[in-house]
């Protein structure tokens, strides 16, 4: 904080020059671009901001695997069960399913995960038992599974009714009915054109979805006690330790460009007609 301004902003995010006392050496001391996101001021110069969130000990891993794991499993569960509901509900448009699968998906939107958490608390581990309200999570699997559903129902349900809306529009289109006309078997329209065609929208939410998700969502791991960044983060602003809080805010918007990438990647894969040239 003695430092000019400027310094202080390319010692943090860059590097910085400086003179070892032992050797009078000078050597280059990376900053964020490097992963180093300095000290935490609750620790008093302790403990640094990626030892926080990524050094594991002998009995716990890092807070990173639990928020990376918890968002993996959501975002593998909301495109398991969004993707095939939403395609559902497009191809029996105004009928039950259709009707089922909109309830379904608002639901779980509406609700968000704060409501959605408690609610599965309620019902499963206070009135039914199933689980416990305090997870252990050395049992393996079975801890997970409120938290994966509760996180990753509402990104299912906005899946699910993008992936509605896409594939209704899809269907409308010329090649689609040229496809028909041309004898083609109803399989092959929905899988080769219409379903295909109709998911770019859906790759494009993915980027940000699964950033976000990976990163700690604080509503899920508070209510399940999940100790991942989320939880972190949401204490480093009670003790306002603001380098952890930039930190999280960094590691946030680093997997948000690398996603976005991913994402820019996979549009020509599901549609050849775009070039990433």
């Amino acid at each position: 904080m003695d430092l000019p301004l400027w310094r202080q902003f390319t010692r943090y995010m860059f590097f910085d020059v400086e003179s070892n006392l032992k050797t009078k050496e000078r050597e280059i001391r990376w900053g964020a671009i490097g992963g180093n996101f300095g000290p935490t001021f609750a620790s008093r110069g302790s403990r640094t901001v990626q030892q926080e969130i990524f050094k594991a000990t002998k009995s716990r891993p890092s807070r990173f695997y639990y928020s990376a794991r918890l968002g993996l499993q959501a975002f593998v569960f909301a495109l398991f069960f969004g993707i095939p509901l939403g395609v559902l509900a497009a191809l029996k448009q105004n009928t039950w399913l259709d009707y089922f699968s909109l309830l379904t998906a608002t639901s779980f939107v509406a609700l968000g995960t704060l409501i959605t958490g408690l609610m599965l608390v309620i019902v499963f581990a206070v009135t039914l038992g199933w689980f416990t309200i305090i997870p252990d999570w050395s049992q393996g699997f079975k801890p997970w599974i409120l938290p994966t559903i509760t996180l990753g129902g509402v990104s299912m349900g906005f899946i699910a009714r993008l992936t509605r809306t896409s594939v209704l529009e899809v269907k409308r289109q010329d090649y689609v009915r040229t496809a028909q006309a041309k004898g083609l078997g109803g399989q092959a329209v929905i899988w080769r054109h219409v379903v295909r065609n109709a998911l770019l929208p859906v790759v494009t939410v993915m980027g940000p979805l699964l950033a976000g998700l990976i990163t700690g969502t604080f509503f899920t791991e508070l209510i399940f006690q999940v100790p991942g960044i989320g939880t972190l983060f949401v204490e480093a602003i009670g003790k306002r330790d603001y380098s952890m809080i930039m930190g999280s805010a960094l590691l946030f918007t680093f997997f948000l460009t690398f996603m976005n990438l991913i994402v820019d990647i996979l549009y020509g894969v599901v549609d050849p007609r775009i070039s990433l040239s």
